[in-house]
């Protein structure tokens, strides 16, 4: 049986390929800004703020206000669909703020996670319906890549062959379509840290969840130079008594990832998914020093786990800001070493830097 089947046109491959790599860039990750305002609201009343849209602006300019030197390790920047369209104080939009900043506006297009039905408690991920016109008006405001996450959960009888086959088939038809609009696709597939499994047991369903999604990927013809993968690392459960040294965590997170993730793909920017500040720098460094090959970058994307430090330090006042901004620097520093694997732990602290940022189910 024969099918039909076509590459991208070759500007659009170059386009695609050229944005990824340039996400990946050695020394650099991502800011994960792109909590809902839901998320957002939760952390705004932790300093005694109104969830209103001006207070979630004002925070997200402390962000993107921040010393251009910020650039050195932060390659780009996950939004929002709200601070796409928001500015600062002198009236300049977020998006040609970071441009300026050589930073590289991405957006966040997934639209939550629903109930899987007839599933133990797992979930899907919805916006499939207009994602190609979002994407377009994405692309035209000035963003290059998107982001879309599913989450899968570690029980007695899950992930289901269900959850994992939808994870592929909605990751794959995400990416098939932010191509077909010129956004570079990073694609999250998001083992979560609940339960008391061990790391065997992660490691495992991380190796199942790649495999089924590459072969997504490769049924709906994406091409995988143009992308990006942000997956979990390979730990423990947050219920399990035994904890990895960092060492074990990057042989068994570097392991999984070259039996699942082709070598075509440039990078792979992991999430923090709960983990304490320092937790994801030292992890991160460990996974870029195991003695495997690593025909990927393998840098961070990080939310929760750079910004810990920021929203302490601010406490919602002004007076603050520069303070809160330098917390911001410092992590981002930490994690730019930690990507290339010359971060010596303790040598960059932060003042949330040991605090766990771990949240049962969590949302962003």
């Amino acid at each position: 049986m024969t099918t039909y089947f076509s590459y991208p046109d070759p500007s659009l491959q170059e386009e695609l390929k050229k944005t990824a790599e340039a996400i990946v860039v050695p020394g650099k990750g991502i800011l994960a800004v792109d909590e809902s305002n839901e998320g957002i609201g939760k952390l705004l009343a932790s300093v005694g703020l109104e969830n209103t849209e001006n207070n979630r602006r004002r925070y997200r300019q402390l962000l993107f206000t921040t010393d251009d030197v910020l650039s050195e390790n932060i390659s780009a920047v996950i939004l929002f669909d709200e601070t796409v369209y928001q500015k600062t104080d002198d009236g300049t939009p977020f998006i040609d703020l970071l441009k300026q900043k050589n930073i590289i506006p991405g957006i966040k297009v997934d639209k939550d996670v629903v109930p899987l039905y007839l599933s133990e408690d797992e979930v899907t991920t919805q916006g499939l319906d207009d994602l190609a016109q979002r994407c377009a008006v994405y692309k035209k405001l000035g963003c290059r890549f998107a982001k879309w996450r599913c989450p899968l959960k570690i029980g007695e009888h899950t992930p289901s062959v269900q959850a994992i086959q939808d994870t592929a088939q909605v990751l794959a038809r995400y990416a098939s379509i932010c191509q077909s609009q010129g956004l570079v696709p990073i694609v999250e597939p998001d083992v979560l840290l609940d339960g008391n499994h061990d790391i065997v047991r992660t490691q495992k369903v991380t190796e199942v969840a790649l495999a089924a999604l590459y072969k997504s990927l490769n049924d709906h013809h994406v091409f995988l130079e143009g992308t990006l993968i942000k997956p979990n690392m390979v730990t423990p459960g947050q219920g399990c008594p035994k904890r990895n040294t960092p060492e074990e965590i990057g042989t068994a997170t570097v392991t999984a990832l070259l039996r699942g993730v082709p070598a075509a793909v440039p990078g792979i920017v992991f999430l923090s998914g709960g983990q304490s500040e320092d937790e994801a720098t030292v992890n991160l460094n460990a996974i870029n020093n195991v003695q495997l090959k690593k025909p990927w970058a393998l840098t961070f994307s990080y939310g929760r786990a750079l910004q810990a430090s920021v929203w302490k330090t601010w406490g919602g006042k002004d007076e603050n800001i520069k303070q809160a901004q330098m917390e911001l620097l410092k992590r981002a520093r930490a994690n730019g070493l930690a990507s290339v694997g010359k971060y010596q732990p303790g040598d960059i602290t932060t003042v949330a830097g040991d605090s766990s940022n771990y949240s049962k189910n969590h949302k962003y």
